[in-house]
């Protein structure tokens, strides 16, 4: 599956880019991501899929446990149900 950041969103990123709030315009509490889950909302592009996603932090972050897949799932099905981001259709089609 690919993502891409919903038209709907506004974005504040803090300087050091390790930082960003975004707003949904239909919500009314903003999310604050920072750390590895700023690193992920930068990653969604509209062209990585899952896999590139996971892979591309599995280069930058050791996962010694080996759930760094998972949470990275939970992590975009969550960014999901807030709207935040969308389906922008399934790898190679």
């Amino acid at each position: 599956m690919i993502y891409h950041r919903s038209t709907l969103v506004a974005e504040v990123r803090a300087e050091s880019k390790d930082r960003v709030a975004l707003l949904h315009l239909d919500a009314t509490q903003p999310v604050v991501l920072e750390g590895t889950a700023a690193t992920i909302w930068e990653l969604i592009d509209g062209r990585r899929d899952r896999a590139a996603v996971i892979a591309e932090l599995e280069a930058t972050f050791e996962d010694a446990a080996g759930q760094l897949a998972q949470q990275v799932e939970d992590f975009l099905a969550g960014l999901e149900a807030q709207r935040l981001i969308e389906s922008a259709g399934i790898a190679g089609q």
